[in-house]
């Protein structure tokens, strides 16, 4: 509960109503997945970003104009326009880690661990501003 109150709290226009009335109408291949479509319906997403690929198909999101995108491609789309900051994002946060404080290359390593593979590929290149 904390860390939700801190999300609505931090980042603006983060949290989505109103999506509760599309969810019945709405097909996935698991349809616990069904509230993600109908908040990004609501919301006019332009895409989901999910580690869940198989459970957002193409066909099923094309009616409603959103794209499912894997979050190492999402960041790398990230740092592609915005270079400078996403590295001092990126920095803030790892230097937020304080327990234990993670060096550049534990923190690639932990992005590593969390699938992210094309992160880590291209901050390798900008390793100097993490």
């Amino acid at each position: 509960m904390a860390i939700r109150d801190l999300m609505d709290s931090n980042v603006r226009d983060a949290k989505v109503t109103g999506y509760e009335s599309l969810v019945e109408c709405l097909e996935l291949p698991d349809p616990d997945d069904r509230h993600v479509l109908a908040a990004a319906i609501r919301c006019n997403a332009d895409a989901i970003v999910t580690f869940n690929l198989k459970d957002f198909p193409a066909d099923a999101l094309r009616p409603y104009g959103i794209d499912v995108i894997h979050p190492d491609d999402f960041v790398c789309y990230q740092i592609e326009m915005a270079p400078s900051r996403c590295c001092e994002a990126l920095r803030k946060q790892r230097l937020a880690l304080r327990n234990p404080a993670l060096a550049v290359e534990d923190f690639l390593s932990v992005l590593q661990r969390q699938q992210l593979p094309q992160t880590v590929s291209v901050l390798r290149e900008f390793v100097e501003f993490l």
